[in-house]
């Protein structure tokens, strides 16, 4: 079935004998005579495209076309007149119609039409279920746990998603602000605009200019044609710029301007732009500190920090740990398709006390680890990195060195001796990784 169209005309013979040219092409259809009947019709059933007559009893069917889209803004809408204007023609194309046909030039034209059209709404469909589904999977629902803390934090983001404002997150390396950011952006009427992160540490002051700006072509050595910025790429929605306290003063300033005026110019370029962008930044940097000591600038601090939400490290929410381990054990088992293991509460009890240095983060790279070190259907305390066991009595250091050149073999054997990848697994560098497979005498995979 190729889906239901509405056909919307005061002459019955016409919506009849269109109706049924439409259904042996498998369509389904609807009948209306009145613009008033037609959205009725619209409002209660799945329609996917409009055929409206212009001329109509009670309302003219290009200024229709509004009036349908502001219901079901996918639904396509085919205008047919008897006697066609460009101005018509004009307004309709305006106001959202899909075409606008002449009727006696229709008969060849309307089913080829049809199917355009139907192509069209489906995917915009498809576009927005997956919209729907991401803006889900970033809603401030999916943040688990129930600690004060993290309440306290999610209530605060609730309330300041709804505005314009600009927020500064702060909170310790893995603590999730990005994970908020994403939420503040999928909570605000900013939502079916993009979000876009920026990591100011990734990138030298030069590159980070281009990357925020953009650039003109010839601005450098290899610019060879126009680049659109990450302000462009989020204009109408919100840019998340992580690790703000990397940013050197002179491009601190130049971030001021887009704050205060909403523009900015492009590198090598003498011509301002206008965006309408939400910035929200984030840092793990005592930033007023670096303020009041001239390492940022404080106007642009002042500025950014408008609404400041601090997150909670992993030490301050350990009631939440149970429940954060057990979504990632959940996760990495479906990842590498074996049955959930078993956390016991000797397992949940070695979490709950860890220090998490690295937060959430941290977690789950040692949820990660556990799931590939460990055999059988119940996760082993043995498989525990290294640094879980480094307060045992000296008499069992030389069972620590068996367990970690047994978590090394594994994650070498899970990783197929990719050996940049297994030092991320195991938290480690990757000259340290080496040094451990020379001091343990392990073999290459």
């Amino acid at each position: 079935m190729n889906g239901m169209v509405l056909i919307i005309d005061d002459e019955k013979k016409i919506c009849s004998l269109l109706s049924r040219i439409i259904e042996l092409e498998g369509f389904k259809t609807l009948q209306a005579n009145t613009g008033k009947e037609g959205l009725k019709l619209l409002k209660n059933n799945d329609v996917s495209i409009v055929i409206s007559d212009v001329k109509l009893p009670d309302v003219n069917g290009v200024a229709l076309v509004k009036e349908l889209k502001a219901i079901k803004p996918f639904v396509e809408i085919i205008n047919l007149t008897a006697y066609g204007t460009i101005a018509d023609g004009v307004l309709a194309i305006k106001n959202g119609a899909f075409d606008y046909l002449v009727k006696g030039d229709d008969n060849d034209k309307i089913i080829p039409l049809l199917y355009r059209a139907m192509d069209k709404s489906n995917l915009q469909r498809r576009v927005a279920d997956l919209e729907n589904k991401i803006a889900q999977k970033h809603s401030f629902e999916t943040i688990i746990g129930q600690s004060k803390a993290l309440k306290e934090a999610i209530d605060l983001a609730r309330k300041v998603s709804v505005t314009d404002t600009t927020v500064l997150l702060l909170g310790e390396t893995g603590t999730g602000k990005e994970v908020f950011a994403q939420s503040i952006h999928y909570a605000s009427p900013r939502a079916d605009k993009p979000f876009v992160a920026l990591n100011c540490s990734g990138f030298s002051p030069d590159l980070l200019e281009s990357e925020l700006f953009g650039y003109k072509a010839g601005a450098f050595t290899g610019a060879n044609k126009d680049k659109k910025g990450l302000l462009e790429e989020a204009n109408g929605g919100t840019l998340l710029l992580d690790e703000i306290g990397e940013m050197n003063l002179d491009l601190q300033a130049k971030l001021l301007r887009v704050l205060e005026s909403q523009t900015f110019i492009k590198v090598g370029d003498t011509h301002t732009q206008q965006v309408n962008v939400r910035v929200l930044a984030a840092t793990n940097k005592d930033l007023k500190g670096d303020a009041a000591s001239g390492k940022f600038r404080s106007d642009l601090y002042y500025r950014l920090s408008v609404f400041t939400l601090t997150l909670p490290p992993l030490r301050e929410r350990k009631t939440d740990i149970p429940a954060l381990a057990k979504h990632y054990l959940k996760a990495f088992a479906d990842k590498v398709n074996r049955a959930v293991p078993k956390m016991d509460d000797k397992i949940l009890s070695i979490l709950t006390d860890h220090s998490w240095k690295g937060n959430i983060r941290e977690l789950k790279n040692v949820i990660e680890r556990l799931v590939i070190l460990s055999d059988g259907d119940t996760l082993s305390a043995t498989a525990l990195p290294p640094e879980f066991f480094e307060f045992m009595p000296a008499e069992n250091e030389y069972n620590l060195q068996q367990i970690e050149k047994q978590h090394i073999q594994k994650v070498l054997l899970h990783t197929k001796g990719n050996k940049t990848e297994t030092s991320r697994l195991l938290g480690i560098g990757l000259t340290t990784l080496y040094r451990k497979i020379e001091e343990y005498q392990i073999k290459e995979i």
